[in-house]
């Protein structure tokens, strides 16, 4: 059954973008590090650390909500949605070996630093030519066949199955790729304990974790 309109999935994009930038900063934020320096190694390794577990369950949230519905209800678009799913499995490895390599170099293993900055910067790369296929072939299948509860499963997905310890600071980096119109519309769809957690102490702790970070686009 598809939808009688296309829905909205331009919520989308922030996401993804969220994700090109923090990767593509990977080299000069991973690599600068100075091998001494422990607190910015465990700062640095933690950001990344939440980043990849984001990518996860952003990644399962597809594979588990999006692309079996595109498959049944666009049966003559299933190679190119095999296709793109099929492109999560280099992904995945890229993220295996990253988060590997950030345990190993966060325990205190300096010399896994560029090792890590370099399989990181790999691993934007590859994301890129992902994201991008699937904004321009994926997405607007999604607006035509989905529906926009089945659409508005995704976020909750991600919040529900995330296992970083930061999900405040997902939040901040897509919050701060989006227009005021959709912050406002990410509030309002939100959970409350979400809504909550995020102008309580989310929005103040992301932003003194940004500062601490560094910019991402230098």
């Amino acid at each position: 059954m598809t939808s009688a309109s296309t829905i909205d999935v331009s919520d989308m994009i922030p996401v993804h973008q969220a994700l090109r930038e923090t990767l593509g900063a990977a080299p000069r934020l991973v690599g600068t590090v100075e091998d001494g320096d422990c607190d910015r190694r465990a700062l640095i390794a933690n950001f990344y650390g939440n980043v990849i577990a984001f990518l996860h369950v952003h990644h399962q949230g597809e594979e588990l909500l999006v692309f079996p519905v595109l498959r049944e209800r666009c049966p003559d678009e299933q190679s190119l949605v095999d296709r793109i799913a099929g492109q999560h499995r280099d992904v995945d490895r890229l993220v295996s070996e990253s988060t590997a390599l950030l345990q190993r170099w966060d325990s205190g293993d300096a010399g896994d630093r560029d090792t890590c900055a370099r399989t990181l910067h790999a691993l934007g790369k590859q994301l890129t030519l992902h994201l991008d296929d699937e904004e321009q072939l994926v997405l607007p299948l999604c607006a035509a066949h989905l529906s926009e509860a089945e659409w508005g499963a995704l976020p909750g997905h991600a919040l529900g199955s995330f296992d970083g310890d930061k999900v405040w600071l997902i939040l901040g980096l897509i919050r701060a790729n989006m227009t005021d119109e959709q912050r406002d519309r990410m509030l309002v769809n939100m959970p409350p304990p979400a809504v909550d957690m995020w102008t309580s102490f989310g929005e103040s702790s992301y932003n003194a974790l940004m500062e601490q970070v560094g910019p991402l686009n230098s």
